[in-house]
């Protein structure tokens, strides 16, 4: 079987979008979904501490974490592999910048809540159709081209945003509360898990899915844990929730840096890549 190294492109034209990298994101283990949850948590009490806490306001929040996120992706796209350390500090930041995004629609611009989902639905959507239309996979298993990470990333941005709108909605206008909406995103995200491992729904889809779910799971958490007592929270305040868990998050990075158990095998990229060419093939 050919190496990992030549079966990427090699030509001049095509180094600038496929450089010869290994995996650039995490295997799916049960620490990637912990570490997401938590990136997602810490997304919603770290943006309500700077905007709120800091008094920085939304505008000024979101342009500092705005530049935070466009060094630690500057960071991401030029290294040639997956880095713990530098990949889980650009998810923190986008599950931020997700945040705020939606919120300086919903707050700012006053856009319902309604709205900014279904807009956020179309927009991974056709991220979705774009992505598959030029690279004939969604696998996380093969971002190993420059466009295949960039269209990874904006997903990933799309996601969060989505989870942001569908949690507000669920917790706060239909008025359910921050603990059962973490019944209830929690028990979506069994029935997805369900949905692969019984009843064989795609690997590729019943990951996206679950990405998605997290967010709102993670956010749900972080409110509950975050909001005083009379608002239906543990009354921790955004402060502590937030350095609660990126503690939590630094602790879990350290341990995958080292023992390297997230990174994807290379036989498992080269298997994808393959699936991918014959699609490709029968395609034509």
């Amino acid at each position: 079987m050919n190496s990992l190294a030549q079966r990427l492109p090699t030509t001049g034209a095509d180094r600038s979008l496929a450089r010869q990298m290994l995996n650039k994101v995490p295997e799916v283990t049960l620490y990637f979904w912990i570490i997401k949850v938590l990136c997602t948590t810490v997304g919603e009490t770290a943006a309500d501490y700077m905007n709120v806490d800091l008094g920085f306001g939304l505008t000024n929040t979101t342009y500092a974490i705005g530049a935070l996120l466009v060094v630690a992706l500057i960071f991401q796209f030029r290294s040639r592999r997956y880095v713990p350390g530098i990949y889980w500090t650009a998810v923190v930041l986008i599950s931020v910048v997700g945040t705020l995004i939606t919120d300086n629609l919903v707050e700012n611009m006053n856009v319902a809540l309604q709205t900014t989902t279904i807009g956020f639905s179309v927009a991974l959507a056709i991220t979705f159709v774009v992505w598959y239309a030029f690279e004939r996979t969604l696998s996380i298993h093969s971002i190993t081209t420059t466009r295949r990470e960039a269209f990874y990333w904006l997903a990933i941005l799309f996601t969060f945003a989505l989870g942001t709108s569908a949690g507000d909605q669920i917790a706060e206008q239909y008025g359910l509360g921050y603990f059962v909406s973490i019944l209830i995103f929690a028990a979506a995200i069994g029935l997805v898990a369900l949905a692969h491992f019984r009843f064989r729904l795609g690997a590729v889809t019943a990951f996206w899915v679950a990405y998605i779910l997290t967010r709102p799971l993670g956010a749900s958490i972080g409110d509950w844990m975050s909001q005083p007592t009379a608002n239906g929270g543990l009354g921790l305040g955004t402060t502590v929730t937030s350095f609660i868990f990126l503690a939590a998050i630094l602790g879990l990075v350290i341990y995958l840096s080292v023992t390297k158990v997230d990174q994807t095998p290379p036989e498992v990229v080269e298997a994808e890549m393959e699936e991918t060419e014959e699609a490709e093939a029968v395609s034509v």
